[in-house]
């Protein structure tokens, strides 16, 4: 199998499942703010132009961080990355939906890449300190996400139960993002990040991705 990833991506998610299966598997490291997922040898292999991206033994490639990291989990079952009873499943699931759906996709789209969202007159941009209305808006999405998630993570230590799961590794990496955009992550949320940090599989692949 091969993962193509780039820095700064959530495809540090599905690298941390690929370790924590236990996986063969190679990597391709893509610049992709320089571009490099919309240029013709990346398009021939995802169209969609975007980490990550996964091509299997068999040569098929899969795509959307949901669709990989359950297939991971499902060709791994002895690895319990996603939940074995209806329900355990289910909320692993929601959760992972949540966070990739809103967190990252309506409030960190915001943050990185305001605008793909807002008006290009200056008017409608600004709103000071170097913050455009859009992305104090993602901040917002951000936050309130991460509260409701708090509250759930009071309950359990991990992201959908008392294991770990497929939705950690969603969940670990927006909390990642959270402290270069000078988000405060709330007290469970930070000690979950704690221990995701702690994880072997995670360590291993932040001194690959060069944060460690």
């Amino acid at each position: 199998m091969k993962l193509y990833w780039g820095p700064h991506t959530c495809a540090i998610g599905i690298h941390v499942l690929l370790e924590e299966a236990g996986a063969v598997y190679e990597t391709e490291k893509l610049d992709v703010a320089g571009g490099a997922t919309r240029q013709p040898p990346f398009l021939a292999v995802n169209p969609k132009g975007k980490v990550p991206t996964l091509m299997r033994d068999d040569g098929s490639v899969l795509t959307e961080f949901a669709a990989i990291a359950t297939w991971i989990a499902r060709t791994q079952p002895d690895k319990a990355l996603l939940p074995a009873d209806a329900d355990g499943e289910a909320r692993a699931i929601e959760t992972m939906a949540y966070v990739v759906g809103t967190i990252h996709g309506q409030g960190y789209a915001r943050i990185f890449a305001p605008e793909k969202f807002e008006p290009s007159d200056v008017v409608h941009q600004k709103l000071g300190l170097g913050q455009s209305r859009v992305q104090a808006q993602g901040r917002a999405i951000v936050e309130e996400g991460f509260a409701i998630l708090d509250t759930q993570l009071g309950r359990h230590p991990y992201a959908a139960g008392d294991g770990f799961s497929l939705a950690d590794a969603a969940l670990f990496y927006v909390e990642g993002w959270a402290e270069p955009e000078g988000i405060v992550l709330p007290i469970n949320l930070q000690r979950h990040y704690d221990r995701m940090l702690a994880r072997p599989a995670i360590e291993r692949v932040r001194r690959l991705w060069g944060l460690a």
